[in-house]
């Protein structure tokens, strides 16, 4: 009798070689494994017609199990899969089941061999991805990097002592309203300080230790601790900076970065990452149809998209002249990858690299034609785990860090899935379930978990504000932005990881009266007052000497023009005008919000 348990499989069977040889390494040697063209004759008590049958386990103690029971047995060997054994030995109808299950592939072995070569290839090998995991806390740390400097040169504009929404207000209302609890609702380190230079010394904190991650000079517990930092600091810059933080993009870095302090060869967390891509793609779909929204629905969205989204590229001018019937094709093709696809997220190998490719295609595409900052780089470094070290081999890394603590991993999970699964829930069915309430007011705060879904509807037009000054009354001169549409003979510009966020913003004011951007009326008089925080976020100042008495903002419709007009004008874009957005006003009008 051998030592240790000994397996015998049919040699002459292709499928049960491939299988065979992905257990013998995941059983770490503790199994023996043996054709039974090579050693069935030792063990007469087995007929020979049964080696074609099924695998034969036969124990140290002389004891021989078979099937599916066979298989189970074997799997207690290697680490983690003892649950499988005991769910066959307890569960009512799970034996009954399996076996059948088992007979039924082992009378149709052709059939399941090649589909096990279409779905893993010719190996089967075990989940490692710290290859995986070391590039992407790479393109991870490019991305917090990209998101911190671009902040950095915008930070006091925005949100400083003489920005548009002032952080000291917005902290001094928020503990009006909360008291103590102001702490827990609105997460951050300017609690302690907030003046100007503090809030551009956490944005370029953050972007040195995001250099750091990225040079791979920590290692080990360092490592950990930079992300730690990461996900603190931008935490606190995503919860001061209100309507200006407050996009999906922001909530997924924040959510990617606070799963990735968990990171250390866990196929837990990696798991994890990929619920969180499939929930990215998936609900990006979901929303387009529960919407209802028609221009989804008849496959029409991207006749308008390349021309209305906020901040197009130069190769969307070029997209939006293509037929009605590629741009019909071109929409089904992406609700179709968005619908369908994420689902082979947590299939086989093969099919996994599948969905992988497309989700990367379609993230090549939206980058190509729209200024998305950092949020596509961000997926695609998603992506990177729908692949396996193997698939890296070519690159050589040398990837090393610190063993996630299960005791950390297995918590973190539980709340992310809780609050992610409610998340999902109420995309479809609106309400929340209500065990989870509890978890969810006390976990919001900090965007560990949240719902996503781009362009749920779709834009048809494109109103577009032009904010105008004057010293008489009479005579306006218009404010350039840098990025957002304004001169007609000015092409869309790239700018992405870049995120000019008043231009962003702008877009969203344009959707509604300015009374639905309350932001709007302080950026107003805060070109009144001339604050050169704010004239810095704009393409140029038209009063350099002193500000102007009166401003104002109109509303117009922006559309593409065609190759003629073009030719003939130079013109990128065309307008019409729509009326007064924003009244003529003067210091003596408006109350700042501060």
């Amino acid at each position: 009798m051998p030592d240790e348990p000994l397996l015998i499989f049919d040699g002459h069977c292709g499928f049960c070689r491939i299988w065979i040889e992905y257990w013998k390494v995941i059983t770490r040697g503790r199994v023996a494994y043996a054709p039974s063209q090579e050693v069935g004759g030792r063990y007469p008590q087995i007929r020979p017609d049964e080696f074609g049958e099924s695998v034969q386990l036969v124990m140290p103690a002389g004891e021989v199990v078979r099937g599916a029971r066979a298989v189970f047995v074997t799997l207690t060997y290697a680490p983690g899969m003892a649950w499988l054994l005991w769910t066959y030995q307890h569960v009512p109808g799970f034996a009954a089941v399996t076996e059948g299950a088992y007979r039924w592939i082992a009378a149709h072995r052709t059939f399941f061999y090649h589909l096990t070569r279409l779905t893993f290839g010719r190996r089967i090998r075990p989940l490692k991805t710290a290859k995986v995991e070391w590039l992407f806390l790479r393109l991870l740390a490019a991305v917090y990097f990209a998101a911190f400097a671009s902040l950095a040169v915008q930070i006091t504009g925005l949100i400083g002592d003489r920005g548009i929404l002032p952080v000291s207000g917005y902290f001094g209302a928020v503990s009006k309203v909360f008291g103590a609890s102001a702490y827990w609702k609105v997460p951050a380190i300017f609690w302690v300080a907030h003046s100007n230079r503090f809030l551009e010394a956490v944005c370029w904190t953050g972007a040195a230790i995001s250099v750091l991650l990225f040079s791979a000079l920590l290692a080990g517990y360092l490592e950990r601790i930079a992300l730690v930092c990461l996900y603190v600091l931008y935490l606190s810059l995503s919860t001061a900076g209100q309507d200006f933080l407050s996009f999906q993009w922001d909530a997924l870095l924040l959510e990617t970065g606070f799963l990735a302090i968990f990171l250390g060869n866990s196929k837990t967390v990696v798991l994890l990452f990929r619920w969180l891509l499939f929930r990215l793609v998936f609900l990006s779909g979901a929303v387009k149809l529960t919407s209802h929204d028609l221009v989804w629905r008849n496959w029409t969205a991207l006749v308008f998209h390349y021309m209305t989204q906020p901040l197009p590229t130069p190769v969307a001018w070029y997209m939006y002249q293509l037929p009605l019937g590629f741009q019909r094709f071109s929409t089904a093709t992406v609700l179709s990858i968005e619908l369908v696809v994420p689902f082979l997220f947590f299939a086989p190998r093969r099919w996994r690299f599948w969905g992988a490719g497309l989700a990367l295609f379609l993230q090549v595409l939206i980058f190509l034609t729209g200024n998305y900052t950092f949020f596509n780089l961000l997926t695609m470094a998603l992506c990177l785990f729908l692949f396996d070290d193997y698939a890296l081999e070519k690159l050589r890394l040398r990837a090393r860090h610190a063993r996630t603590s299960r005791l950390a991993v297995i918590p973190a999970a539980a709340v992310i899935l809780a609050l992610s699964v409610s998340g999902v829930w109420q995309v479809f069915f609106a309400a929340p379930f209500e065990s989870e309430n509890a978890v969810e007011r006390v976990a919001a705060p900090f965007q560990i978990a949240n719902t996503y879904g781009l362009f749920a509807s779709m834009t048809t037009s494109r109103p577009e504000i032009i904010v105008q000054g004057s010293n008489d009354g009479e005579t306006w001169i218009d404010y350039e932005f840098p990025f957002k549409p304004g001169n007609l003979q000015r092409a869309p510009r790239w700018v992405a990881p870049y995120q000019p966020r008043l231009d962003w913003q702008m877009w969203f004011a344009a959707l509604s009266g300015y009374r639905g951007s309350p932001w709007f009326t302080n950026f107003m008089a805060r070109l009144l007052q001339g604050s050169p925080a704010v004239t810095g976020l704009l393409a140029t100042n038209p009063f350099p000497d002193a500000p102007p008495r009166y401003v104002r903002a109109e509303l117009f419709d922006y559309s593409f023009t065609d190759f003629a007009t073009r030719r003939a004008t130079g013109q990128w874009w065309a307008r019409q005008p729509r009326g007064l957005y924003f009244p003529r006003i003067s210091l003596e009008d408006v109350k700042l919000r501060e």
